[in-house]
């Protein structure tokens, strides 16, 4: 599902390449959803990317392709996050796992002791982790993949971390912690707004957020706009 903002690029993207033949310009974006600055629309066309919903063009400016029209994205009653921090946000989802780390079928869950750890649902570009703990549903594990400490489960849409093993449809493993090593694939809150699971990079003052498609863009951040608020400790695949 998709934020209202991102909805509304969506449709306006839309429009404007039905009615001109060309996507419109980030300037002509920002001023259409009354957005201050131009970074607001680079976060918002990497989340509906990410989603699958658009792609760019490589090579050339101004060149969007929507894959996925806005017509009935927003199914979902928006009721349902009126007591939110956020009431503009609609659920929404992310991929997860890492390269080295085993995919478990849920037919292994009967293998060893299980732990019963709350499914926080589906993350949503533009919702702290905290909006989204919704203790009504949970998911049950293996306890042998737990370490110390608190764990929440989340389910995955999109294919940004694909080549890290990630895939939609999982559901992965987060070990709630506001550190992590270099190279760990984390849930980090950007800009106090946006959750997104990439693997994490610092240089110098710099965090970078990698993502693990070669579709998509690294994203460079200051120190003080990521929050680490878990990582990744692994995850588990139901087979059709």
């Amino acid at each position: 599902m998709l934020t209202k903002k991102q909805h509304e690029l969506l449709s306006y993207i839309d429009k404007q390449l039905n009615l001109k033949g060309v996507s419109p310009s980030y300037d002509e974006m920002k001023d259409a959803l009354g957005l201050a600055s131009k970074s607001g629309i680079h976060r918002l066309i990497t989340a509906l990317q990410e989603r699958g919903f658009i792609r760019r063009l490589p090579h050339k400016a101004r060149a969007l392709e929507v894959l996925k029209r806005p017509e009935n994205q927003l199914d979902r009653d928006l009721s349902d996050d009126a007591n939110s921090p956020d009431s503009n946000v609609i659920q929404g989802s992310f991929n997860g796992a890492a390269t080295a780390m085993p995919v478990m079928p849920d037919s292994a869950l009967g293998e060893s002791e299980a732990v019963r750890l709350p499914l926080w649902g589906r993350i949503a570009a533009g919702t702290p982790i905290e909006a989204l703990r919704d203790n009504s549903n949970s998911v049950e594990v293996p306890a042998s993949i737990l370490g110390r400490g608190d764990h929440y489960a989340l389910d995955v849409d999109g294919d940004s971390m694909i080549e890290a093993g990630i895939h939609d449809g999982d559901t992965v493993i987060i070990q709630q912690t506001d550190t992590a090593e270099n190279g760990t694939i984390v849930v980090a809150l950007v800009d106090n707004t946006e959750v997104t699971l990439k693997r994490l990079r610092r240089k110098g003052d710099s965090i970078a957020l990698e993502p693990a498609n070669a579709a998509y863009e690294t994203r460079i951040c200051g120190p003080d706009q990521v929050k680490v608020q878990g990582k990744l400790v692994g995850l588990f695949r139901k087979y059709n």
